[in-house]
C-alpha cells in the first residue's frame, strides 16, 4: 500500500468513527423519554468502564498518590463532561451542541497559540457562535446553551487532565480507571433518573449499543489511523465533528437547520482547521529552527497527544 492510500484509508477511519460517534449519539436522544440523559450517560460510562477494564486490565499497585489524585480528577472531568453533554442534547439540536462543545478545546489551542493569527481564529469562531445566535437564539433553549458551554470546559480540562494521566499510566490504564471513576459518580444520579427503566433488557442493550458506537468503536479505529495519519491531519478530521453531527441530526433525528445556524458551524469548522494548522506550523518550526537542519521531521505532536504515549487518543469522543 502507498503512502498516499494508506493516509487515505486511515482518513477514512476517522471518518467512520466520527459517523458512530454522532449514530451512537442519536441512539441515546432516542433512549432520553425512557432513560432521561443522566441515565444514558450512566449507561455510556459503565460499559465503557467495563470494556475498558476488560482490555487494558490495568494494574492497582506501584502508583503514586499523586497519580490517583490524577485519575479521580480525570473521572470527574470525565462525569461532568457526557453529564453536560447529554443534558445539552436533550434541549438542543445534535449539531448545535456539539458546535458549541467544539469551542473548549479550540479556544484552549488559540490561548496557547502565539501570533496574530489566533486572533483571527478566534474572531473566526466568535462568528460562528454569533451566526448560531442570528439562526434562532429564540429557538435555542438558554439552559441547554449553557449545558453545552459547560460541556466545552469541560472537554478543555479533560485535554490537559488526559495528558497528565497519560504521563503517570500506561498505554489505556489511566482511561480505564478514569472511566470508572466516571461510571461510579454517575450511578445515583443514572439510577435517580433511569429508575425502572434500567429493567428492561431493550435499553440495556441501547445503552451499550451507545457505548459501543460512541467510545470503543471510534476508538479502536482512531488509534489504528493515528499509526498511518500525522497527529496534524488527523486534528483537522476531527474539527468535522459539527458537520457529522449536522447530518446525523437531520437523517436519524430529524432536526433541521436553518442556513444561518449551517453558516455557523462551518465558521466554527473553519476556525478549528486554522488552528489546528497553525499549531502544526509551530510545531514544525521549533523542531526546524534553521533552513539547514537535516534531522527528520517527526509527527507534529497534536492536541491530543501531549503526552508519551504518542499511539493513546487523548480525546475520548464525546458525541
Amino acid at each position: 500500500m502507498t503512502a498516499r492510500g494508506g493516509q487515505g484509508s486511515a482518513a477514512s477511519l476517522v471518518l467512520v468513527g466520527l459517523a458512530c460517534q454522532e449514530v451512537g449519539a442519536s441512539f441515546a436522544v432516542m433512549l432520553f423519554p425512557h432513560t432521561g440523559p443522566l441515565g444514558i450517560v450512566m449507561l455510556r460510562l459503565l460499559f465503557s468502564a467495563v470494556l475498558l477494564l476488560v482490555i487494558a486490565r490495568p494494574r492497582l499497585r506501584g502508583h503514586t498518590g499523586y497519580a490517583w489524585r490524577s485519575v479521580i480528577g480525570f473521572g470527574v472531568v470525565l462525569a461532568s463532561m457526557n453529564g453536560l453533554f447529554y443534558l445539552a442534547l436533550q434541549r438542543l439540536p445534535l449539531g448545535v451542541t456539539v458546535t458549541i462543545e467544539v469551542l473548549g478545546p479550540l479556544t484552549l489551542s488559540i490561548l496557547t497559540a502565539t501570533g496574530v493569527a489566533r486572533w483571527v481564529w478566534a474572531g473566526l469562531a466568535l462568528g460562528g457562535v454569533a451566526a448560531l445566535g442570528a439562526g434562532g437564539w429564540d429557538r435555542l433553549d438558554a439552559l441547554g446553551v449553557l449545558f453545552a458551554l459547560g460541556a466545552a470546559v469541560s472537554w478543555a480540562l479533560y485535554i490537559l487532565a488526559s495528558a497528565r494521566v497519560g504521563r503517570e499510566f500506561p498505554r489505556l490504564d489511566g482511561l480505564a480507571l478514569a472511566m470508572t471513576v466516571g461510571a461510579v459518580i454517575a450511578l445515583p444520579f443514572g439510577i435517580a433518573q433511569a429508575s425502572s427503566a434500567l429493567l428492561r433488557l431493550d435499553i440495556l442493550a441501547i445503552g451499550a449499543a451507545v457505548a459501543l458506537l460512541s467510545s470503543t468503536i471510534p476508538y479502536a479505529l482512531e488509534l489504528v489511523a493515528l499509526r498511518r495519519l500525522a497527529a496534524s491531519a488527523f486534528a483537522i478530521l476531527m474539527s468535522l465533528g459539527p458537520a457529522t453531527a449536522s447530518l446525523a441530526g437531520f437523517l436519524l433525528l430529524g432536526q433541521h437547520l436553518s442556513w444561518l445556524e449551517l453558516a455557523g458551524i462551518a465558521l466554527v469548522i473553519t476556525a478549528s482547521i486554522g488552528a489546528v494548522l497553525a499549531a502544526a506550523r509551530r510545531s514544525a518550526g521549533a523542531r526546524h529552527p534553521g533552513p539547514d537542519a537535516d534531522e527528520p521531521r517527526r509527527r507534529s505532536a497534536g492536541a491530543r497527544h501531549p503526552g508519551p504515549d504518542a499511539d493513546e487518543p487523548l480525546s475520548e469522543p464525546v458525541g
